[in-house]
């Protein structure tokens, strides 16, 4: 069985057709969603989705490209965070693809954001789950500032649709950190990513489909959904020289392993 560590049911993509969608996911053989928030105002949709299946669950957090939103203090995130299914902090990193006329200076309340998220999940000990693009050394950066070097008392956490390089995998996988990969492994052009794929090892390593976007060939181009997910353990299968029911198991037991709160929670229900 296999679990979609990333998706985004809430946004309009994929909100009214959720009926459709989890019927697509049991046929797929996809138990277990992790629903991802991206701003405040959006939390109590995230999270009544998580209440309200007992196969999907929830974070809290506010995305880095988001800038007009309300901005999340230490206690917003303390308190949305220790409420029940609510399993990891964010989406949240940094993010200056799109800087525009701004310069990477003029994104310090990024930064800082991103400060306030990390603080937040080593108070709670729940896991972060990171955005990074084009701002890798200052994400490794802030993180080593922060205390995330994979020491006792680390939050932790994954870097989801990672589509950096090698170096960086590195650097996230000696931090502690897990690596999610997405349907973007399957496209014609990510050969690098690939190669990234066959060295992250196996016990570090989670799958998302990051929908409504990113869908994986044979969908390319279509609306995604986590039903989607198991041709990126098949892609993952293929380079690893192993079973696509091998990858749904093993990366379902590290998604277990790194949001444990995602067990007390299973256990309690």
């Amino acid at each position: 069985m296999y679990t979609d560590s990333h998706c985004h049911l809430t946004f309009p993509e994929l909100r009214e057709d959720l009926p459709r969608i989890r019927e697509a996911m049991a046929q797929a053989g996809v138990n277990r969603a992790l629903c991802i928030c991206t701003t405040l105002e959006e939390f109590e949709q995230v999270h009544g989705l998580a209440l309200g299946y007992d196969n999907f669950w929830a974070t809290v957090g506010v995305h880095p490209d988001n800038d007009d939103v309300t901005e999340p203090t230490l206690e917003d995130l303390l308190k949305r965070g220790r409420l029940p299914r609510v399993i990891g902090i964010g989406e949240t990193g940094l993010d200056y693809y799109r800087l525009g006329e701004r310069t990477v200076a003029d994104m310090e309340w990024q930064r800082q954001r991103f400060r306030i998220h990390i603080r937040a999940a080593r108070q709670l000990g729940k896991p972060l789950v990171i955005h990074t693009r084009s701002a890798s050394d200052d994400t490794l950066a802030i993180l080593r500032e922060e205390g995330e070097d994979g020491s006792p008392g680390a939050a932790g956490g994954v870097f989801h649709c990672f589509t950096e390089t090698m170096a960086v995998a590195r650097a996230a996988l000696d931090l502690g950190f897990y690596i999610s990969f997405s349907g973007i492994l399957t496209f014609k052009n990510a050969a690098d990513l690939r190669d990234v794929a066959s060295f992250v090892p196996m016990d570090r390593m989670l799958i998302e489909t990051d929908s409504p976007y990113l869908a994986p060939v044979p969908h390319r181009g279509k609306t995604n959904n986590p039903s989607y997910v198991p041709f990126v353990a098949q892609q993952i299968a293929q380079l690893r020289q192993c079973t696509v029911e091998s990858i749904a198991d093993i990366t379902s037991r590290n998604f277990e392993r790194l949001f444990s709160s995602f067990s007390r929670d299973a256990a309690q229900g």
